[in-house]
């Protein structure tokens, strides 16, 4: 550990960024990029601030289970920056042994006063003080539900879908670190020759089971310092993912819509998988999305790509009907798939949202059907294990468009990746395939 004027700036730190989580609806990853930017922190505080801040968020339920008793007025009546610090503090108490509990309690309590003064800084000692002398060996989290860290409606919704057992493998799936996922350039490079590249600098790193272009990287660094990614060589995404390209099956020359495309890795992938040879027009409802998705394609070296803002639930214009030979639409979902990497998203959901989403897929759907050729490719994708934002939504679009025929999934994926497959749907699982949870279908359109 750093000395004492480093290591409690960066609890101060860490609270600052769930605060900024809850109050507004930030991504702890955007913030923790911007921390790491403006902060001159080295490496072992680095990787300390990230871990604090994941770990309080994935484990909020359990943290928050434990500080219930030892309030007299609920969590939530409890200043921000108070709150979110006595939940860093916790998460050191009890989930990580690197740092004593005195010191940890006492990092605390300074933080509090250096912000709000004596009369704070004895309330957060006295909070955590009891709770120490609570503290017992292999402490469990008090309760079933606190243990599983999730809110109970889906707790309750996961055990109605999957069963309680695989619900269970799940949600502590969930609560694990994501891995960090790389898809290898191959107009630029190999998969087999970037292992190599990011094996001579030291960086450890395996194949992915899933993607044949995937690398899975042991690294708590910044991203932007691997080797080759000023070259272009890499593109960050999770190996779920990264199959949703091959399902669409693109091929050189084509003309491909790819809707709802921020922040481009799947425009990119399909770019890569043509050759660059052909036309992918990237739609985004946000500005800075169609940003993020330029700059990634500029990176990566890419000309075929064509990105620009637009609005999917209205029309596009005549002169995209019947234009396009695939589209992939990797819809505005819940993003109940991907709770490793951003375990905030379980604890600013609400069950209401889902149907909203639903009715928002369909919506989308029905207005990119008439833009596809007859003759073409439709996949759609989600990030969500919802079926109602799944399955039914495409039994519902099907239901209404005899047009479109469903084709097995498996027949598309990788060999490797085929056990993802679902029926004729590809659904990968935290559970059991260690990936971002992922959903898609592909349709082919009747020739008339």
């Amino acid at each position: 550990m750093t000395g004492s004027i480093e290591t409690p700036s960066v609890r101060q730190l860490a609270a600052a960024i769930l605060l900024q989580v809850e109050s507004r609806q930030a991504y702890a990853d955007v913030l923790l990029d911007q921390a790491l930017k403006n902060n001159d922190l080295n490496q072992q505080d680095s990787a300390l601030l990230t871990e604090l801040v994941y770990g309080a968020l994935r484990w909020r339920g359990a943290i928050d289970a434990r500080l219930a008793p030892q309030l007299r007025r609920p969590l939530s009546a409890a200043d921000g920056f108070i709150r979110n610090l006595l939940r860093v503090t916790v998460y050191q108490l009890f989930f990580l042994d690197k740092i004593p509990d005195y010191a940890a309690v006492n990092e605390a309590v300074e933080s509090a006063k250096r912000r709000y003064g004596a009369r704070s800084a004895g309330f957060v000692n006295g909070v955590l003080r009891n709770l120490l002398r609570q503290k017992t060996p292999n402490d469990a989290a008090p309760g079933a539900v606190a243990a599983l860290s999730h809110p109970e409606w889906l707790i309750e919704r996961w055990i109605a879908e999957f069963g309680a057992a695989e619900a269970s493998a799940l949600m502590h799936a969930n609560n694990q670190r994501a891995p960090l996922a790389i898809r290898a350039n191959r107009l630029k490079i190999s998969r087999d020759r970037l292992l190599q590249r990011l094996a001579d600098s030291a960086v450890s790193a395996n194949p992915s089971r899933w993607s044949p272009d995937g690398i899975v990287v042991d690294s708590g660094g910044a991203v932007t310092q691997l080797p080759g990614y000023g070259e272009g060589l890499f593109q960050v995404q999770a190996e779920s993912a990264q199959l949703v390209a091959h399902l669409l099956a693109p091929k050189p020359g084509e003309r491909i819509l790819d809707a709802c495309a921020a922040p481009g890795g799947k425009t990119c992938h399909i770019a890569e998988l043509i050759h660059d040879s052909g036309t992918v027009i990237a739609l985004d409802i946000s500005r800075q999305g169609v940003e993020r998705i330029r700059a990634n394609a500029e990176r990566l070296g890419l000309r075929s790509v064509r990105a620009m803002t637009a609005d999917l639930t209205e029309p596009l214009g005549d002169e995209y009907a019947l234009s396009f030979d695939r589209i992939l639409v990797d819809a505005p979902c819940s993003g109940l798939g991907t709770l490793r990497g951003h375990p905030e998203i379980k604890w600013r959901r609400r069950q209401s949202d889902i149907a909203r989403l639903s009715r928002l897929q369909k919506k989308i759907l029905q207005s990119i059907a008439g833009y596809l050729k007859p003759g073409g490719v439709l996949v759609y994708s989600t990030c969500t294990l919802a079926r109602e934002e799944n399955d039914r939504v495409i039994e519902e679009f099907c239901a209404g468009h005899k047009e479109f025929e469903l084709h097995p999934a498996a027949s598309y994926l990788p060999p490797q990746a085929r056990s993802m497959a679902r029926g004729a749907y590809f659904e990968a699982l935290p559970q059991r395939h260690n990936t971002d949870g992922f959903f898609a279908a592909r349709l082919r359109k009747v020739l008339s």
